[in-house]
């Protein structure tokens, strides 16, 4: 049975979706970047169901820190955690992650027919390929995503920058919004005018923006 850590809106208005968000390689479902990405979701309009896959469960539990298997291996998980989470839930449901969470989002929706409520894919940080092998291009999960998929990616990302991305063509389903000086995490330096938590927020804005255009077409 998976377990969900909620985040949602305060108040009685209505989430526009939920967002079933999934961890990165490394990091837990509670981590700083998760929990402070949830909070600024849940403040621009959407419920935020985290869920970790059972290799990060075990860590927490104690069991050894292994490397995540790979990310076409967890995507039954990530099918069972969108399960449970649509018989929780009313409405349109998007489903993402962090880095690889969300590269398992995208394999999952190339995959065999989705219902209808799932919307489309949030990418927050995507691993367009393994850090310092530049030519290793990670695209098939994009190119064969059936939803429309937002990758909010800092601009120098060591796993995707601006620079890197600038002469590649991405499918007409897939938008990039870029972070002012974000890294992996979507942080800027200490020097930039960007902030952390106004590259979060942004995206987290972007996300709700997303789901309220999808559910108005």
């Amino acid at each position: 049975m998976t377990e969900f850590l909620w985040t949602r809106p305060e108040g009685d208005t209505p989430a526009v979706a939920t967002l079933l968000l999934a961890h990165g390689a490394g990091g837990t479902m509670d981590s700083g970047f998760m929990n402070r990405f949830a909070g600024h979701a849940a403040a621009a309009g959407l419920a935020v169901a985290r869920f970790e896959f059972a290799y990060m469960a075990a860590r927490r539990n104690g069991g050894p820190k292994k490397p995540p298997p790979k990310a076409e291996l967890l995507v039954s998980e990530y099918q069972a955690a969108l399960q449970a989470v649509l018989a929780q839930t009313d409405g349109p449901v998007l489903i993402g992650g962090k880095s690889m969470g969300g590269r398992v989002a995208a394999i999952l929706t190339a995959g065999g027919s989705l219902p209808k409520r799932v919307a489309g894919v949030v990418c927050l940080g995507y691993p367009f390929h393994p850090q310092g092998k530049p030519d290793d291009w990670r695209m098939a999960p994009l190119e064969g995503a059936r939803r429309p998929v937002l990758i909010a990616q800092g601009d120098r990302d060591g796993f995707g920058s601006a620079a890197e991305l600038a002469d590649k063509a991405l499918p007409e389903h897939v938008r990039i919004d870029w972070l002012e000086d974000g890294n992996h995490d979507l942080a800027p330096r200490g020097a930039s005018p960007a902030t952390w938590d106004g590259n979060l927020a942004r995206a987290a804005s972007m996300a709700a923006e997303f789901a309220r255009q999808l559910s108005a077409a």
